[in-house]
């Protein structure tokens, strides 16, 4: 024996249909803004961990060959031996020096203008010096 259904009972309203696209569209509105969030400060923790990386690679370079790379060598000679420099016993990074996470290079600077070590900057999300928020450069002389 078949049931017959009712035509009130046959499926979803065109409402009920709108009712879940808006609740569906109201939690996205009110979760996505946050998980961006998250991952921009995923991005901030990310460089922060680099430029930490750099300075240990730049130390063991230091001991090995008594001098930082100047400005003009860069990070690169953490990978590829500078000319005459015979105590080079690198590479110092396990892969090419990677770019930051906003994908832009990092800026080297020896002498640096903060102590004895070599400045490392990135200049945030927005690739520009200065700036607040997610825009605001990480420094390797600096926690904030």
């Amino acid at each position: 024996m078949k049931k017959r259904r009712n035509k009130h009972q046959a499926g979803i309203t065109l409402i009920e249909m709108l009712v879940v696209v808006t609740i569906i569209a109201l939690f996205a509105a009110l979760v996505v803004p946050s998980m961006f969030k998250k991952s921009d400060q995923a991005k901030v923790t990310a460089a922060r961990a680099q430029i930490n990386s750099f300075m240990t690679a730049l130390g063991a370079y230091k001991l090995d060959t008594g001098v930082f790379p100047s400005t003009e060598e860069g990070l690169q000679a953490l990978r590829v031996k500078p000319a005459n420099l015979d105590q080079w016993q690198g590479p110092y990074l396990p892969k090419e020096v990677p770019l930051d996470p906003w994908h832009h290079p990092y800026v080297y600077k020896y002498p640096g203008e903060h102590g004895d070590e070599p400045d490392i900057i990135s200049y945030g999300a927005d690739g520009q010096p200065g700036g607040d928020g997610f825009n605001a450069d990480i420094l390797s002389w600096s926690d904030k």
